[in-house]
């Protein structure tokens, strides 16, 4: 990721006074997560990366309005996710899935278990894309720990409820969809 040392952005209050946001504060703060967001859509480390980085590209495009931003970890959550599903359009999911996989599985594990594990992984990606399209984001979003129904909410441009009965219908399709897949092997 680029250096973003030293670089604070001015920041007009709506008050009138000053004061500084430092984007590397942002950075530091806010990556890991981003990072969890673009790469749970994308699962590719280098998009992810990239994607991350374009949200910060963002946050100085938009330095003069940033005192206007209610929360900012929604703020730049919403802008990696529409990112993420932007550049998602360009990568074809088997591109995505064994490296994404593979990921997933714990180092500890003996090879023999790391590679069933992984399978057992590619299926749970391979049945989270048949998902409808609201399904899958809700159920992407709830994996990343720091978002609240609330939060996915305001991301996805949904009410409360909306969110909770996707989430709901998401986890029993894909919790239906794994054990028939499990009693056909």
């Amino acid at each position: 990721m680029a250096s973003v040392e030293g670089c604070s952005l001015a920041l007009s209050s709506m008050e009138g006074s000053r004061s500084e946001v430092d984007l590397a504060d942002l950075v530091e703060t806010y990556s890991p997560l981003l990072f969890r967001v673009a790469h749970s859509v994308l699962r590719s480390r280098a998009e992810a990366e990239d994607a991350v980085q374009d949200v910060f590209v963002r946050v100085l495009e938009h330095q003069r309005s940033l005192a206007a931003v209610r929360d900012m970890r929604v703020w730049l959550v919403h802008i990696a996710w529409n990112l993420a599903i932007d550049r998602r359009r360009r990568i074809r999911p088997e591109q995505m899935d064994a490296e994404f996989a593979q990921s997933l599985v714990a180092s500890s594990l003996p090879a023999d278990e790391a590679m069933h594990e992984a399978q057992r992984m590619r299926a749970v990606l391979c049945e989270l894309e048949r998902l409808p399209k609201g399904e899958r984001h809700v159920l992407l979003l709830s994996a990343i720990e720091e978002l609240g129904t609330a939060e996915m909410a305001e991301v996805l441009g949904r009410s409360e409820s909306a969110v909770r009965a996707l989430l709901f219908r998401a986890r029993a399709r894909l919790r239906e969809r794994l054990e028939e897949g499990e009693g056909k092997r």
